[in-house]
């Protein structure tokens, strides 16, 4: 595995066949067309462009199909997340991490760097972590790494047939209505919308389930208990709005607002928290079970 010195893994693209370029740049900047020619010149002038051996190649070099390139990412500028994870527990095969609010799980779009998977990786030294599951930018709580890339597909396959339990809690408004139906197993179709941030509720057989539980009230708002049966994205978020009862400081459901890109407010956090994880170690045998330190306050 390729890794700079700031710890960042180079990512991998494969050069089809099927496809005809002059050199080496003229792929990526058809490959990538959303980031600009300069650019690409650039980090191959700084070495960020890779054979599969770890080479520096040259923009002007030939384009070899059915290869593998690697090459790393560069930004300018990335948000600032104030906020510090903390590592719940490791050992060789493990490591569970409690993830802040804002911080994203993997590198993506402006972010890099100010990343969990980034930030453990230059705290541990450990470059072969690799997260089994995520949680949205928004959301805090829990999240577990595998650090033996031979053994990450049998832990993997613990979340794909849904072995794994995993409770949240969320903060969202108070409701009569509601509360006289709680405890609730709350079903629904969802799918995507016409803007990719959004999920949305249509007819047909559902295809995700959340046992809903009532812990606290303090009106206007109250602290519920989420149980996932299903993953689907945004699911806790799009079934308690559909009970009208939104998370609070969610900023895309009832009403997706702006984007912030780089001045985020952090002081207004999704209140929505992973705030337990068990499931039975497919290596050790052990009963495993992880509480995140994080607290949502009424």
């Amino acid at each position: 595995m390729q890794v700079n010195s700031e710890g960042v893994s180079a990512s991998r693209v494969y050069l089809p066949a099927d496809q005809a370029h002059f050199n080496l740049l003229s792929f990526f900047v058809a490959q990538f067309p959303h980031i600009k020619v300069g650019e690409w010149e650039q980090r191959f002038n700084e070495g960020l462009i890779l054979d599969i051996e770890g080479k520096p190649l040259e923009a002007g070099d030939p384009y070899q199909p059915n290869t593998h390139l690697l090459y790393f990412r560069r930004l300018a500028r990335e948000p600032d997340i104030p906020f510090k994870e903390q590592i719940l527990f490791q050992d060789e095969h493990i490591l569970v991490a409690d993830k802040p609010h804002f911080l994203p799980v993997t590198p993506s779009g402006l972010y890099l760097h100010q990343t969990l998977l980034n930030r453990l990786k230059k705290t541990t030294g450990i470059q072969t972590l690799s997260p089994l599951h995520r949680i949205d930018r928004d959301t805090a709580g829990l999240v577990i790494f595998s650090i033996n890339p031979n053994e990450r597909a049998l832990y993997q396959n613990l979340f794909r047939d849904r072995v794994v339990k995993k409770v949240y809690e969320a903060i969202a408004p108070f409701s009569e209505a509601l509360s006289k139906r709680l405890p609730m197993t709350y079903q629904s179709r969802l799918q995507e919308s016409e803007h990719f941030l959004q999920m949305q509720e249509v007819e047909g057989e559902p295809n995700s389930d959340t046992l809903i539980e009532l812990i606290q009230e303090n009106k206007p708002w109250a602290k519920y208990r989420l149980t996932p049966g299903s993953g689907k994205k945004h699911q806790l978020r799009c079934h308690l709005n559909a009970l009208g009862a939104p998370i609070k400081h969610d900023q895309i459901y009832p009403v997706l607002t702006p984007y912030q890109e780089y001045d985020l407010d952090t002081s207004k956090c999704l209140q929505l928290l992973a705030k337990e994880i068990a499931f039975q170690d497919p290596i050790t045998g052990q009963a495993r079970s992880f509480l995140s330190l994080r607290t949502l306050d009424l």
